[in-house]
């Protein structure tokens, strides 16, 4: 009996769920947030080196709109694909999107063995896009998985039409206030309604107002142990390597980037890329603005295809 219960214990080092019964609640609160956008056309466990990785399918029905590069969507940290749903339906009428459930954070993927180097991070990656039969993508990250498209681009750019980082780590060190952000989101999910609710305005926080995400955050903290690779920053040589057409869309209220000196900076090292800022919103313009981030996103997508 000894033996079964050493075969059978994860790693400590593997991102994992406390106990099968939070596993099985936190996935029903993520399905209700997946039930605020378009029902996936498949879903997929992509084998990889390090683990079972889940990805959702989501198709254009128009059959031209269906041969066009496919985007691939990098959520997060601490969270899942669920939290793409305000961009989901626009992006997949126009070409066919992949949701990646990342190794390490909690959703639907198991992970097997460790994920703590940029360059195992971007062995990961390449290993789903390649074994959903993908050569050529539109990679997008939000804020961490901003920081995984960045090491991505940097290398394993071979697979990639082009990047766009949505309010991302990897340009700067974390500061102590984006951390302070985080402790006051987590600490409001607690607080009444109607201080929920001035907290989110002040904060720039769309999680603390839309029901489905509370829950879902709420229970990600109880439920899953997370281990991944730390979004350390790519040096400026690092990012002076970086050849493939690249999109970054700040907030302008952001607090884990200064976004004047990213929009300096990022050019300056990186001929060619684009970088805005989007005005009243703060770390996630996908989900406080989804229509105008939507629509700039396929716009840079369609002038590199």
């Amino acid at each position: 009996m000894t033996r079964d219960r050493d075969r059978n214990r994860v790693p400590a080092d593997v991102g994992r769920y406390v106990s099968d019964e939070l596993r099985e609640r936190y996935f029903a609160a993520c399905d209700a947030v997946y039930a605020l956008a378009p029902a996936a056309d498949a879903e997929m466990d992509i084998e990889t080196s390090f683990g079972t990785t889940h990805v959702y399918r989501f198709g254009p029905a128009d059959p031209q709109a269906a041969s066009r590069t496919p985007v691939v969507l990098v959520h997060g940290a601490g969270s899942n694909s669920s939290m793409w749903y305000p961009n989901l339906a626009a992006l997949s009428a126009r070409r066919p999107v992949f949701a990646v459930d990342t190794l390490g954070d909690p959703g639907r993927s198991v992970q097997h063995t460790p994920i703590h180097q940029p360059e195992r991070a971007a062995q990961w990656l390449d290993e789903v896009i390649e074994r959903l039969g993908l050569d050529r993508v539109h990679l997008v990250g939000s804020s961490y998985g901003g920081w995984l498209s960045l090491n991505q681009v940097h290398r394993r750019p071979e697979r990639l039409a082009s990047v766009t980082l949505l309010d991302p780590g990897g340009l700067e060190k974390t500061g102590a206030r984006f951390f302070f952000w985080i402790f006051i989101s987590l600490f409001a999910t607690i607080a009444p309604k109607p201080i929920r609710r001035r907290i989110a305005a002040w904060l720039d926080q769309p999680v603390l107002i839309v029901p489905e995400l509370r829950a879902m955050v709420l229970l990600s903290v109880r439920a899953y142990r997370i281990r991944r690779p730390s979004p350390q920053p790519l040096t400026e040589d690092e990012l002076r390597t970086i050849r493939t057409p690249l999109y970054v869309l700040l907030g302008e209220q952001s607090l884990l980037v200064h976004p004047e000196r990213q929009r300096e900076r990022v050019p300056r090292l990186i001929p060619g890329a684009l970088v805005e800022i989007m005005g009243d919103t703060g770390h996630g313009p996908q989900i406080d603005h989804a229509d105008e981030t939507n629509a700039r996103m396929l716009k840079f997508m369609d002038s590199v295809d």
